[in-house]
């Protein structure tokens, strides 16, 4: 279920997955069901929508436990009872009032891929000004470049990987600068695409020796390509060689025969396959399903010197973002999106990887509706899983406290500044959990990384660590064994296999090191 569907409908999932248990993905359960949202029909009902999903998703972290209370109650009653103690009506107006900008010419650096879609398209699209800004949206060579501009303050906020914001308040690969996430662009949206030659190499263990680009060090695209390859019995340090190269630099490099493949952009993996040079390995979806990809960052400098600029800004990505989540829509916006100034691609190819129907580089062409998908929740949980990959692969040294940098930079939106103490959970710290093959283990089992979490009583993909919690995750990962052979799709569990067993190399005292021997 999007942010911006209804929260209060019991037969509807706020979470990835499938509701009635004949389908593997919510996506194909709605595919099957030719479920389609109606359009919101005011601002003011979408920003409604967003802080009920809110306290709704903060309330009831697991989808079982909401729907039975809707069905027991009904939905009129639980919402009158949730507004008797938490003022929807008020957070609402918050959210949407509109204080006069500090500052209305600004400037947003993007890189040219589909993850950017509702920062790119709230420009020819209007969205921006709706909200009395002038924004210029610019296009930007590399992650390293983004950073920086916005860093000196060249681009007042910016289109940033989902793990940037978090390594740039740590002072991983810069100088320590606070910064926040107000939104995410994207779920899903990457794949992963091998050169054409290799077609005959669809068994990861057959890897061993390719060389891998990535977008950035700190990105979902690095976490999720050795998450992959891990599962699979490969050392990613080892036995292939990962090299960070910017997107739109990547189909050329795949063609010039530098690398074997890479895990991107979508309308990267797209337009390799449209130039003959590549195929679709997989989907990044297939790895975990409703996976966040980019987001929309700023600097605390900026937050709290322009807070009405700020706002308006982030309503407006939230309305483009609420455009972008209908299907209906994505054909319009990929012709917004496709000049030259924008992403520079054939509309077919934009379209292929919005709509989801696409070539697959292997003669074959495939459906997937959420392919990428368009939701702007930040939750706090994404920021710890982040975190224990950086962890895991040795980019953070020494001890981390995981919930205060996912509550210092991955913001709830701006009803969290509503939610006082004695109020609901704050929305962002929780999330459901998919397990795979839904093995129990007591936390105790589980190694240095679990007993870090559990003394910090965090939440990690939805599970609560504390001392005497039974947690149910996937057990250790053997070589060759897929997550939840019963599921396709499925959350990655806390990032501990490496050290329970899966990952070649590593000594049970290299917990949280992620060193090889």
């Amino acid at each position: 279920m999007s942010t911006f569907d209804n929260p209060f409908d019991p037969d509807r999932n706020l979470r990835a997955g499938c509701i009635c248990g004949q389908h593997r993905s919510a996506a194909e359960h709605e595919q099957a069901m030719a479920l389609h949202c109606e359009p919101v029909e005011s601002q003011e009902k979408r920003y409604e929508g967003v802080v009920a999903s809110a306290v709704m998703r903060a309330m009831f972290p697991q989808d079982v436990a909401r729907r039975a209370f809707l069905k027991s109650v009904g939905a009129s009653t639980a919402l009158a009872a949730l507004s008797q103690f938490f003022p929807l009506k008020t957070a609402t107006e918050v959210f949407a009032q509109a204080g006069t900008p500090e500052k209305k010419d600004l400037k947003v650096g993007f890189i040219p891929i589909t993850c950017a879609t509702p920062i790119i398209m709230a420009a020819p699209m209007g969205f921006y000004s709706r909200h009395g800004l002038n924004v210029e949206v610019v296009k930007t060579a590399g992650w390293a470049v983004i950073r920086d501009k916005t860093i000196n303050k060249e681009y007042d906020a910016a289109h940033m990987l989902a793990p940037m914001p978090i390594a740039i308040s740590l002072g991983l690969g810069a100088n320590a600068i606070p910064f926040a996430v107000p939104a995410i662009e994207n779920i899903n949206g990457q794949g992963i695409v091998l050169a054409a030659k290799h077609k005959d190499k669809r068994d990861p263990k057959d890897w061993k020796g390719l060389k891998f680009a990535i977008p950035f060090d700190y990105s979902m695209h690095n976490y999720l390509l050795r998450y992959y390859l891990a599962e699979h019995g490969l050392d990613p340090d080892t036995d292939v060689q990962l090299r960070s190269v910017p997107p739109p630099e990547m189909v050329a490099n795949l063609r010039a025969d530098n690398i074997d493949g890479f895990l991107a952009p979508d309308n990267i993996c797209q337009r390799a396959i449209y130039d003959g040079v590549g195929f679709m390995h997989l989907l990044s979806k297939e790895i975990w399903d409703g996976h966040p990809c980019c987001s929309f960052a700023a600097s605390r400098e900026f937050i709290t010197s322009a807070p009405n600029s700020f706002a308006a800004l982030t309503r407006a990505i939230v309305d483009a973002t609420a455009y972008a989540s209908k299907a209906e829509n994505r054909k319009q916006i990929a012709e917004a999106i496709a000049p030259a100034n924008y992403i520079n691609a054939p509309v077919t190819v934009l379209e292929q990887v919005l709509t989801g129907t696409y070539a697959d580089g292997l003669g074959g062409v495939k459906t997937d509706a959420k392919r990428v998908d368009f939701d702007p929740f930040p939750w706090q949980s994404f920021a710890v899983w982040m975190l224990t990959q950086m962890k895991r692969w040795g980019q953070i040294k020494g001890d981390v406290d995981y919930k205060a940098v996912a509550e210092q930079v991955y913001l709830a939106t701006d009803t969290k500044k509503l939610m006082t103490r004695d109020g609901p959970v704050a929305a962002g710290e929780r999330v459901q959990v998919v397990c795979g093959d839904g093995q129990d283990f007591r936390s105790g089992q589980a190694g240095g990384l679990c007993r870090e979490l559990q003394d910090q009583e965090v939440v990690v993909m939805g599970c609560a660590f504390s001392q005497a919690s039974s947690l149910r995750t996937p057990g250790p990962i053997t070589p060759g064994r897929r997550l939840a052979k019963t599921r396709r799709s499925v959350r990655p569990p806390i990032a501990i296999d490496r050290f329970r067993g899966m990952g070649p190399g590593v000594r049970r005292d290299d917990m949280g090191r992620g060193l090889a021997r």
